[in-house]
């Protein structure tokens, strides 16, 4: 296959493009600083604890689903006390999950993310 030869305007459009790359101080200065491989992420525990309180909320559901079965079923006043305790625990965390959540939502919106 013949090489590709470059036009006299070809050449002086990159000739202009390599002068105006020899000018950018601050491309340089990303090069020269470039890694050759690729590096893996360092593990992050900031994922995880984003969903801890997700987490949280379905541990208390678990609980409060428990604790109504064992108080319908034994009739017990503690375990009823118990059971609406945890239940107001439940719904008032799951509510701040979701205006965290929302409030996110709207931010990310707002930034057009």
């Amino acid at each position: 296959m013949d090489e590709a030869r470059l036009s006299a305007h070809e050449r002086r459009v990159l000739a202009e493009i390599e002068e105006q790359l020899d000018q950018d101080a601050s491309l340089a200065r990303r090069l020269r600083t470039m890694r050759r491989t690729p590096r893996l992420p360092a593990p992050s525990f900031t994922g995880a604890r984003r969903h801890l309180p997700a987490l949280g909320v379905v541990a208390l559901g678990v609980m409060t689903l428990t604790l109504f079965v064992l108080a319908v079923d034994t009739e017990v006043p503690a375990l009823i006390w118990a059971f609406a305790s945890v239940w107001v625990l439940t719904l008032v965390t799951a509510l701040l999950l979701g205006l965290r959540w929302a409030k996110r939502r709207a931010a990310e919106a707002r930034t057009g993310e």
